[in-house]
């Protein structure tokens, strides 16, 4: 079972041991408008531990650390870890936000963007507004699209697992890095 830590403690063993490997799972986008200056991107869409352990960026026998933006893939990229053998594996409690939020050091980009979190909201909620409107002006089926979305969102709350998320981490605006 992964261990979990707060950012002070994060900020301690980052200063005992300057080469601690700290992942940071978020998009290329959320990793380049804001990170922790330690973390190497790897998100988790194309999260591989093995690969990562081949390159020589990961060693099984050695602390991994895990960041995303407060929590929650950052649970889903240790699991990974575990799951390929890694034995200590350990998550960052609050993430990148707050570490930035305590005033410790970080590397921004010149670029803003919207948040994955953010995203899901807006594409869900999107989604309902759209099911109400066709079931309104099209035909009363088209409500079933709001219930499948509120399906998930309840999935998600209870599973911690976000397809929809997942799905938006692959769009193209999050595939660039907040350089390109």
């Amino acid at each position: 079972m992964a261990e979990t830590i707060s950012i002070g403690t994060l900020k301690a063993r980052i200063a005992g041991d300057p080469g601690l490997l700290l992942v940071d799972v978020r998009t290329p986008a959320e990793y380049g408008e804001v990170h922790v200056p330690q973390a190497k991107s790897v998100p988790l869409d194309s999260l591989d531990p093995a690969a990562l352990a081949a390159a020589g960026v990961a060693a099984r026998d050695r602390p991994v650390h895990v960041i995303c933006r407060t929590q929650n893939r950052a649970k889903l990229g240790a699991a990974a870890f575990e799951k390929a053998g890694f034995g200590q594996v350990v998550i960052v409690d609050g993430g990148t936000t707050a570490w930035e939020a305590a005033g410790y050091p970080v590397t921004r980009g010149g670029v803003k963007v919207i948040s994955l979190e953010r995203q899901v909201r807006i594409g869900a909620g999107s989604l309902v507004v759209l099911g109400v409107l066709l079931a309104w002006l099209v035909h009363p089926a088209f409500i079933v699209l709001s219930g499948f979305v509120g399906a998930g969102l309840v999935f998600a709350g209870i599973t911690d697992f976000c397809g929809m998320g997942l799905l938006l981490a692959r769009a193209p605006w999050n595939r660039r890095t907040a350089a390109g």
